[in-house]
Parts: structure tokens; sequence; C-alpha cells
């Protein structure tokens, strides 16, 4: 089975959505606060004006409300710098290898599934095993020789006994010896770390072919 340079990883295609936050209108600031105090002034009796340890009341609810505002500034901002500083550390995991825990792939019946595999050693000769759910090989495709890297794979569905597979979902590994014919093993969904996007508050890394969310990335070693 010819492999080719690396395309379209099906695997770890992902969708990402950003949220927009809603200022809660409901409650009051020190600003509404002030402007209430004001026309509470302006509209007392000028007979009954309104008790100075009313006033000291209010103004010092005031200055509490004011404090906790710029405390919570200070907090937002405090959050944002480390938000940012966890983003940026990411980059530091650039060549590792990002396992996104699964090997699995979904094959409809009829059709072709396309997948990546990474394999950290060159390839003299091996095969890609396709395994039903109860870890069965149903199919075997042969590896070229050729360097250390990630390659896309097509797989028609045909099973080892000449059958067309059907409709489930199926598990991807591989088997093969390297240029000093050592037994070497790997699987789909482990792939080297190669570039970092940042996409607003996500994180996005390059494993394989495409991006995907770092929150999908169960180890990086």
């Amino acid at each position: 089975m010819a492999i080719n340079s690396v395309g379209e990883n099906l695997a770890t295609h992902g969708k990402y959505t950003e949220t927009t936050q809603v200022k809660d209108k409901t409650a009051l600031g020190k600003d509404d606060f002030m402007k209430l105090l004001l026309v509470q002034l302006q509209h007392q009796d000028p007979t009954e004006p309104m008790d100075s340890g009313e006033i000291l009341t209010q103004t010092s609810q005031l200055a509490s409300l004011e404090a906790a505002e710029n405390t919570n500034k200070a907090l937002e901002g405090l959050a944002a710098s480390l938000g940012s500083s966890q983003q940026f550390s990411t980059i530091a995991a650039i060549g590792k290898t990002a396992d996104l825990g699964s090997n699995a792939i979904g094959h409809d019946e009829g059709s072709i599934s396309t997948f990546e595999v990474y394999f950290p050693q060159s390839i003299a000769t091996g095969n890609i095993e396709i395994l039903d759910s109860e870890g069965n090989i149903v199919s075997t495709m042969e590896i070229e020789p050729n360097p250390s890297g990630v390659y896309q794979f097509d797989w028609d569905g045909t099973l080892s006994n000449g059958d067309s597979a059907g409709s489930a979902v199926y598990y991807v590994t591989a088997s093969y010896n390297d240029e000093s014919g050592a037994t070497q093993t790997t699987r789909m969904g482990a792939y080297p770390i190669e570039s970092v996007r940042f996409d607003g508050a996500q994180t996005l890394v390059k494993v394989g072919s495409t991006y995907v969310n770092i929150k999908d990335i169960k180890e990086i070693y």
C-alpha cells in the first residue's frame, strides 16, 4: 500500500466556537450608585433634609463598592495575564509527541476511510493493521520504505478475506521494521507537535496535518 505525503487527517477534525460574554445590566455599579444618591439629595424635602448620618452611611457604601470594583478589575487583569502566560508556555511543547487518546476511525460501508499514522523511526518494511472492536486484525496494508514522519493512508474497507467491511468503528495500529532491522510498533492518534496557534482564548496545536484544541490532547511526552 502506497503512503502519501501528509494530507487531510479525518481522525483529528474538530470544530471550535467562541462564546461572547453578555454584560449583566441588572447589577448597579458605583456610577449608578452615585447618580441615585445625587438624585435623592436633589429631590429631598428642604424642610426635612436627609440625616447626615444616613448620608455618611451611603457614601461609605459607595466607597466600599468602588474598592470592590477596583479589586475585581485587578483580579481580572491578573487572570488575563496568567492565561496569556499559560498559552505561551505551550510553545515549549513543540517537538514533543501529543497523544489524542484514541486510534479509532469511523468507517462507512462502501466508502474510503482516510487517516494518518506517525512513524518515529524510518520504515524498512511493515504493515498497517485494521482491528475490529474485539482487537482482531481484520485487514492489513503493506507499508513502503520511507523515512520517519507522518503519513496518510486510504482504506477502502476491503477485509483480509475479501469481503467489504461493514459500517462500524475500527482501530488502526502499525507493525514495522526500521532500517536496523529492529521491530517497531505505533498507532494512529499520536503525533509530533509541529506548531502552536492562538485563536482568542483557545490554544491550538498542529498534529499531523491539522490543528486540534490542546484540551483534546490526553498526554504530551
